[in-house]
């Protein structure tokens, strides 16, 4: 066998294993397409400091109703999504995102013609439905099943707590201010013993 023929047979090998990883990952995930429609449609994820904790919007989500389950399935800062199934279907994703961080979300509702419970409400695409609470905090309804119309996902919308969620930002203010306005504690002073009055005769 000639010198270094061994790697003339080995090449092809390394060659085709090279293809294949590169191939594989650049395969886009599952979780890739969920965080292409709940962040934007494929824009930048980077989460602001002052995003809200994506469990503070927990509270806010729908209970589950009859047949229907609310599961968690994804939380990170500025986010929270549930999955709503039926037995073992998953019929919608529902989520909320602090748009402090994207603000090309919250700026789709500018001229939005629909409300929903007084906020405004915007189609996005064929499969997901969304609002904005108090110019910020989006909650969206993304239909995973064909069956779950976009009246279905109007429905369970209005299922969330949308008046709490519009006290959030209120609440967490109120609680700075107080936190800011606590008077700080003071050392406290020894007690002097009074000096008895001379005696008189």
């Amino acid at each position: 066998m000639p010198p270094f023929g061994w790697l003339k047979r080995l090449l092809p090998v390394v060659l085709g294993l090279t293809l294949l990883v590169n191939g594989c990952s650049s395969a886009p995930s599952r979780y890739d397409q969920v965080q292409k429609d709940t962040t934007g449609f494929g824009s930048s994820a980077a989460v602001a400091r002052k995003a809200e904790k994506g469990g503070t919007f927990n509270q806010f989500f729908p209970a589950e109703e009859g047949s229907y389950k609310v599961i968690p399935y994804q939380e990170k800062k500025g986010f929270a999504e549930y999955k709503l199934q039926r037995g073992d279907q998953t019929l919608a994703m529902l989520t909320i995102t602090d748009t402090i961080s994207l603000p090309s979300a919250a700026a789709k509702y500018a001229d939005a013609t629909q409300k929903i419970g007084g906020y405004p409400t915007v189609e996005q695409g064929t499969t997901a439905t969304g609002l904005l609470v108090n110019g910020r905090y989006q909650v969206k309804v993304l239909s995973r099943d064909p069956s779950f119309t976009q009246q279905d996902r109007t429905t369970w919308l209005q299922k969330f707590d949308l008046k709490g969620l519009a006290r959030l930002k209120v609440a967490i203010a109120k609680t700075k201010a107080a936190r800011v306005l606590a008077p700080t504690p003071q050392a406290s002073t020894p007690a002097v013993p009074a000096t008895p009055l001379p005696a008189t005769s």
